[in-house]
């Protein structure tokens, strides 16, 4: 397997694991310990454990919460994922009570490896998009 097909399948694996399968620990197993989130969603902090915190957040929030890729697109050290998130609103998020209600959340993220494990990233959540759905924003 080429190095772009590795860092695909990695950028793969912690999507999948964080955010669909709500595994934690796939922080630990795809992040490097100086990972930097240059545009880290929703006020939690851009290191690793703001990455959990966010994985934590939209499980417990919406415990059906996944992510479907549209794209993933690899030029050397660089991942970039095109994807739609979502799930049904069954706890608190953002200071907002269950609703009952599906949300979407599309986005595009720019990952960069180094040695297979994923040391930056920057993204563009459609979060006005995301507010709206949840009635905090119009």
């Amino acid at each position: 397997m080429s190095t772009t097909e590795s860092n695909k399948t990695v950028v793969k694996d912690f999507i999948d694991g964080l955010f669909t399968k709500g595994d934690l620990g796939a922080v630990d197993t795809h992040l490097a310990e100086d990972f930097i989130n240059h545009d880290p969603p929703f006020g939690v902090t851009p290191d690793r454990e703001g990455m959990r915190d966010a994985g934590k957040m939209m499980r417990a929030a919406f415990p059906d919460w996944h992510s479907d890729t549209h794209a993933l697109i690899a030029e050397g050290d660089v991942v970039v994922e095109r994807f739609t998130a979502g799930g049904t609103q069954r706890g608190e998020v953002l200071g907002v009570p269950p609703s009952g209600k599906a949300v979407s959340l599309p986005g595009i993220n720019i990952w960069r490896l180094r040695d297979g494990l994923i040391v930056e990233r920057w993204g563009l959540l459609d979060d006005l998009g995301f507010l709206r759905q949840l009635g905090v924003a119009s």
